[in-house]
């Protein structure tokens, strides 16, 4: 009896050690994720090196930073639309957008895609 309660005891350590390892990687993996994605909102960089190429967009009011973000997609002016939404939302552009017709290039930066959209000068 006291030898089916020392293995019955190991095991259940056993098992809760590998319970608080799998926890600690997905806290890391988790960790990691956030940390990707708040670097990507801040750096992600152009489609294309300089020169580019210019892509004809139309804005329309009332559109909302999600389908701004997948019509840019769409023409291939930013990788992830939902990024892009990201990146807006927390510019201090946000609201900003104005309608029209533009012609963006795929060598611009999201942040100056943005400030072109709200109708400022992208800075040198």
């Amino acid at each position: 009896m006291k030898s089916s309660k020392v293995v019955l005891n190991v095991v259940n350590s056993v098992l809760s050690i590998l319970l608080l390892v799998l926890v600690l990687v997905l806290i890391a993996r988790a960790g990691n994720a956030a940390y990707d994605l708040g670097y990507r909102i801040f750096t992600e960089p152009a489609i294309e090196r300089a020169p580019g190429r210019d892509v004809s967009v139309r804005v329309y009011d009332k559109m909302s930073e999600m389908e701004l973000g997948s019509l840019l997609e769409e023409k291939g002016l930013v990788k992830n639309g939902i990024l892009f939404a990201l990146q807006l939302r927390l510019s201090s552009h946000d609201n900003k957008v104005k309608s029209g017709k533009y012609t963006l290039n795929t060598s611009q930066t999201a942040e100056e895609l943005i400030q072109v959209l709200a109708g400022e000068e992208a800075e040198e």
